[in-house]
């Protein structure tokens, strides 16, 4: 299924001192293993680009997080609390979709709509988001005591099943969806778009471990089943305390799942390279893998998520 081969494409965009192992994906798409987690040639030059001359400024806030863990959702939650959880202000979230609120770093010259600032003119406090590992975030966010991370991590199974789900209907695959059973395999392996999962939810759960004040870690769970507390403590983390009860629910019916799916702006359009934004908002329930997955599925997946969290406190 995979070789190790010489890539011109990557070799053009840096020296590297040892060679990029090249893969053909489940959703038939060249990945690239690079510092451990797979990537495409256009995510592995931008990566590249922000290591080596990104600067960060006091009061950064970096949202990050694995493919399909909710990641949406928070950056739609901390729009609204960043605004300052007034009701008269300008409800943002009915002007264009989260996404471009709170733009991705490593993907920001892909979207179909040019965005307002770009990353060095964003106003202060800057709010980004990354699906990039911690290994590879820049050094000067990394080092910086003023800038925080708010990281999202969801249930293994639920995590596949999504991306399986939104891989499929960006690649317009509904009648003709990719097999399972490999998207199982893959990940599994570790073998997707900034993967493997695993390694990627622990970076950034030890590195909360040394640094609680500098990084949250969220659960996307938990924000489902007692969203109060949950947004009670992203808004303390973020200097953003609500002021009353009043506040908080305010953005809670600004931020719900239900409201988002059925704006018009994230009904229609398209945002990466033209995928559609409606994509972007599915079931989110929990549970929905046992809708999908074999009892052999789910107990490998079972498996593998108690052995490569054995001994690290996480429970997923």
């Amino acid at each position: 299924m995979s070789d190790k081969e010489s890539s011109p494409i990557i070799n053009n965009l840096v020296e590297m001192d040892e060679e990029v192992l090249k893969i053909l994906s489940w959703n038939k798409s060249d990945l690239y293993q690079w510092e451990g987690f797979w990537c495409s040639p256009s995510i592995m030059k931008e990566t590249m680009d922000l290591k080596a001359t990104f600067k960060s400024v006091p009061n950064d806030v970096l949202l990050a997080s694995s493919m399909k863990t909710g990641s949406t959702w928070l950056k739609a939650i901390c729009v609204c609390i960043m605004q300052g959880n007034k009701e008269e202000e300008e409800d943002l979230l009915v002007k264009d979709n989260p996404h471009f609120h709170v733009p991705t770093i490593e993907a920001m010259k892909y979207y179909t709509k040019a965005l307002a600032h770009d990353l060095y003119t964003i106003p202060s406090p800057r709010l980004f988001h990354t699906h990039l590992p911690y290994r590879v975030l820049p050094d000067s966010f990394k080092n910086s005591d003023n800038c925080k991370i708010i990281y999202i991590t969801r249930n293994p199974k639920d995590t596949l099943i999504s991306m399986w789900h939104f891989i499929n209907y960006s690649h317009k695959r509904l009648e003709n969806p990719s097999p399972l059973e490999e998207a199982v395999e893959s990940f599994c392996n570790g073998v997707h778009l900034y993967g493997p999962f695993f390694e990627h939810v622990l970076e950034y759960w030890e590195e909360r471990k040394k640094m609680p004040q500098k990084i949250l870690f969220l659960k996307y769970e938990n924000l489902k089943m007692d969203p109060k507390k949950e947004l009670k403590k992203i808004a303390l983390f973020l200097g953003k305390s609500f002021r009353n009860e009043e506040d908080l629910e305010i953005v809670l019916n600004k931020c719900s799942l239900e409201r988002l799916k059925n704006l018009e702006v994230n009904k229609s359009g398209s945002l990466f390279h033209g995928v559609p934004s409606n994509s972007y908002f599915r079931k989110g329930i929990i549970g929905d893998w046992k809708n999908h997955m074999t009892p052999k599925m789910e107990e490998r997946l079972d498996k593998l998520t108690s052995l490569k969290l054995q001994g690290s406190g996480l429970q997923l």
